[in-house]
């Protein structure tokens, strides 16, 4: 495997959110109770938020570097076999309780229930020689919301790096997603426990953080941006042709590394979240977790043709 060195140029450093995702296709959500239910092959793959964003990122030109804690296990080393195929950069320290998992219901529609074992002590907190090497060499840095990983966020924000993470279905109120919220520049959030108060939780967060822009996913109703000083904008979902959706597993994640490949590359928001719309599209297209990952032509190809030239 390819090992980080303080010394190597990295434009996205990514932080924490490694794991493996157990796929189980199921009818329709949710499942109703019974002894047993068929089902298609159940499948397990690398998954998790930290690893597709590195992995997107990585497959899209960015130099990345992705470090984290996992298991002396199973699932540890298909981690590492995954990232070292995919020629991806991984820092690893291993933590006897293992490496984390989950198993994802996915129902005919693509829509997923994920049942998530974070598998770490909630107050696990890795030596800082983790992130530090990589930080100093790194453009920006993107953290998962395990617990440890907001100490990368304040180190990156000495150091004068842009940061981002993402908050997942964060309702507003759970105070574990807080730090991060206001931590980060760019602050990415699932609209799907936000009906309702989503104005006050995004100005929420403008006004106590350091956000520069806060997006809302929310899959087949698009994404919502808000830039600070700047106003607000909606980006649609889009259907590729050739390409029904079957999957949403990793589409947030997928979001996430084309919005930092356009906005790192000097696009404003709405082309970075332009972008986004059309990764998150494009891993929705294929069974499984980051199973497939959208490259920098395919990406400019689908940004022609759907939003015109200009955005390319």
């Amino acid at each position: 495997m390819t090992t980080a060195k303080a010394t190597d140029p990295t434009d996205v450093l990514v932080v924490g959110g490694a794991g493996v995702d157990t796929i189980v296709r199921v009818e329709a959500l949710p499942v109703p109770f019974a002894d047993s239910h068929g089902v298609p092959p159940i499948h397990t793959v690398v998954g998790h938020t930290g690893s597709g964003v590195a992995l997107g990122c990585h497959r899209l030109g960015l130099r990345t570097c992705f470090v984290d804690v996992i298991g002396d296990d199973h699932e540890g080393r298909m981690l590492q076999r995954r990232f070292a195929e995919e020629e991806l950069r991984f820092e690893s320290v291993v933590h006897p309780s293992g490496t984390r998992r989950a198993v994802n219901l996915v129902d005919a529609a693509g829509r997923r229930m994920s049942l998530y074992d974070p598998r770490h002590p909630y107050d696990l907190v890795p030596d800082a020689a983790l992130w530090r090497g990589p930080l100093a060499q790194a453009r920006h840095v993107h953290a998962s919301i395990m617990p440890w990983t907001v100490h990368a966020l304040e180190d990156a924000r000495a150091a004068g790096i842009t940061t981002s993470t993402d908050l997942h279905d964060w309702d507003g109120h759970n105070p574990h997603h807080r730090p991060f919220a206001h931590a980060a520049d760019l602050v990415f959030v699932s609209g799907s426990r936000l009906d309702g108060i989503e104005d006050a939780v995004v100005a929420e967060v403008l006004d106590a953080g350091r956000a520069r822009i806060v997006v809302v996913m929310d899959g087949a109703r698009g994404s919502r941006v808000t830039v600070r000083d700047g106003g607000s904008f909606a980006v649609p979902a889009i259907d590729i042709e050739g390409r029904p959706p079957v999957d949403s597993n990793g589409a947030g994640d997928a979001y996430v590394s084309a919005f930092l490949h356009a906005w790192l590359g000097g696009g404003d928001a709405r082309a970075a979240a332009r972008a986004g719309a059309v990764a998150g599209a494009w891993a929705c297209g294929t069974a499984g977790t980051h199973s497939s990952l959208i490259d920098a032509d395919e990406l400019a190809r689908q940004l022609r043709s759907h939003f015109g030239a200009a955005s390319a």
